[in-house]
């Protein structure tokens, strides 16, 4: 996949794809359809993907706790992975939202991109205080020769799918129902940090990564997988929270511990994937006891996990 992070003065290779339009936050089983009926529509072009960084929501609400589902490289793994060819990540500033929707179609979609042909959910809005709808695309894609597919969104018993609805699964603890809507488990990919190295004098060495801008799930343990730098898979148990027993800060991070693992990744980028919530993060009377609960929480990570084998 090829990735450009501006619309104008493109080269032609980049130009004349079938663009789908959208924060894409998550690459879920909805946004999937989305970019199936985007390639339907024009099987003839490059399927691309238009979205932004970092997501509006961060510029226009700098005060809203971290929510992403996934950051840049993430999306841009998962989008590749369903296929898309080329990615517009577009910077998102004050000065970008300031744009006009008409200014959005003609300059961006039609000149910088030259789009042959859009996609977007039936919600999709854009431009200076969104004031483009979908009925506006329509019009304007039509009179400069772009066709446009609305694409409903993907529902099931509980509504339609969306990243909303995934992150309120994540905080409320429930990361099997965010896998079904994801297509995936959802994880966390950050670098190994230098900790308090606590857990090794417990028994219980573990990799620690900032959660930094992803989402906040539910505090407490999970059975997790891991993915190393160097692709391969080990199976643990991680710890998301502020680890009351050690009064570690306000700060909450991820804690992992990789099972039959013994190896030096500090330094290196891990993903760690959540399959399911344990228990929630509580306070422990002492290291004894503390230690007491890991070894359960690991023995119970391990039966979890076989079950998906």
């Amino acid at each position: 996949m090829r990735i450009y992070h501006h619309w104008q003065d493109l080269p032609p290779e980049a130009r004349g794809a079938t663009v789908a339009l959208g924060n894409f936050d998550g690459v879920h089983r909805g946004h999937a359809g989305l970019l199936r009926a985007a390639h339907a529509a024009r099987p003839d072009t490059p399927l691309a993907v238009l979205t932004f960084e970092p997501h509006p929501r961060e510029i226009f609400r700098p005060e809203d706790p971290p929510f992403r589902l996934t950051l840049a490289a993430e999306r841009a793994d998962a989008l590749a992975a369903a296929g898309v060819e080329i990615l517009y990540e577009i910077p998102f500033n004050h000065a970008f939202s300031l744009m006009p929707a008409e200014d959005f179609v003609t300059e961006v979609l039609h000149r910088g991109l030259g789009a042959k042909h859009l996609a977007s959910g039936e919600d999709f809005a854009f431009g200076f205080r969104r004031g483009g709808d979908t009925g506006f695309l329509a019009a304007r894609a039509a009179v400069l020769g772009m066709g446009l597919s609305l694409v409903p969104p993907v529902t099931d018993s509980r509504g339609p799918l969306s990243s909303s609805r995934i992150r309120r699964a994540l905080q409320d603890g429930y990361p099997e129902r965010a896998t079904a809507e994801l297509g995936r488990p959802w994880a966390i990919r950050g670098e190994v940090a230098h900790g308090d190295k606590r857990g090794r004098t417990i028994g219980f060495p573990t990799a620690n990564v900032a959660l930094g801008r992803h989402l906040e799930p539910a505090r407490g343990v999970y059975a997790v997988t891991i993915r190393t730098a160097d692709g391969t898979i080990y199976n643990g148990v991680a710890n998301i929270g502020r680890r009351p027993t050690v009064n570690a800060g306000p700060e909450s991070r991820l804690e992992v511990n990789l099972f039959d693992f013994s190896g030096d990744i500090y330094g290196t980028e891990i993903t760690v994937a959540l399959h399911a919530f344990i228990r929630a993060e509580i306070k422990f009377s002492g290291l004894d006891a503390l230690k007491a609960q890991i070894a359960a929480d690991a023995a119970e990570a391990r039966r979890l996990l076989a079950r998906l084998t």
